[in-house]
């Protein structure tokens, strides 16, 4: 399968088992490899050429689980303004996901730490962070 074509943007397939077996919840911090459309250098013969660009941030949330149209929203703070993006699961833009911190929230959606303060909310799940790996070390 060499991918589908929409316009002139060719896309790549989606692997969709493995990301369907991707484990990230809200609270974890994740970075997404996202493909941009790169305007300054165009590629020889009029293609368009792709940059990947990373973002990296706390999952607030997931919607529609495993479904086709699942998304999950991700925020971080840039020069002390919040950004947050939605991402769709699937979609073919996305180059990789990864997984940079676990951690343990009470709750399936964070949107209370709009409001927050970074730091509050850092120390918050740092806490339960380090919980989980004191447990870890005195198990073994």
């Amino acid at each position: 399968m060499t991918g589908n074509k929409i316009g002139n943007i060719k896309l790549s397939p989606v692997d969709m088992e493995a990301r369907a077996k991707l484990d990230f919840r809200a609270g974890d911090v994740v970075r997404v490899s996202s493909k941009i459309l790169d305007e300054k250098s165009p590629a020889k013969g009029g293609a368009s050429k792709y940059r990947l660009q990373a973002f990296e941030g706390m999952v607030l949330g997931r919607k529609h689980g495993k479904e086709i149209g699942a998304t999950f929203t991700v925020r971080k703070v840039a020069s002390g303004v919040g950004v947050e993006r939605i991402f769709p699961l699937y979609s073919p833009m996305i180059d990789k996901i990864e997984t940079t911190k676990k951690s343990h929230a009470k709750r399936s959606k964070l949107y209370y730490i709009r409001t927050k303060a970074v730091k509050d909310v850092r120390r918050k799940m740092r806490s339960s962070t380090l919980d989980t790996e004191t447990e870890e070390k005195v198990a073994e």
